[in-house]
């Protein structure tokens, strides 16, 4: 079943992009990811295909940014 997920989040620039995409891409039932650097509140969108919002969340925080499910 395919899911949205939206987190508002601290990832502000290309480099902070480029630091989470290798733990975002390793999860399993990412169909596609963006964040949205231009919204003050740095909207990270995740389309799922099994991957749940918990995982994408222990993901960023891994990598040391605030994730927070909206």
């Amino acid at each position: 079943m395919k899911e949205e997920f939206k987190f508002k989040t601290n990832i502000n620039c290309g480099n902070c992009v480029a630091r989470i995409k290798p733990f975002i891409d390793k999860l399993n039932g990412i169909e596609n990811w963006s964040v949205d650097t231009d919204n003050p509140e740095k909207i990270l969108t995740v389309q799922s295909v099994g991957v749940t919002s918990d995982q994408i969340i222990d993901a960023v925080e891994s990598v040391g940014f605030d994730i927070e499910k909206i």
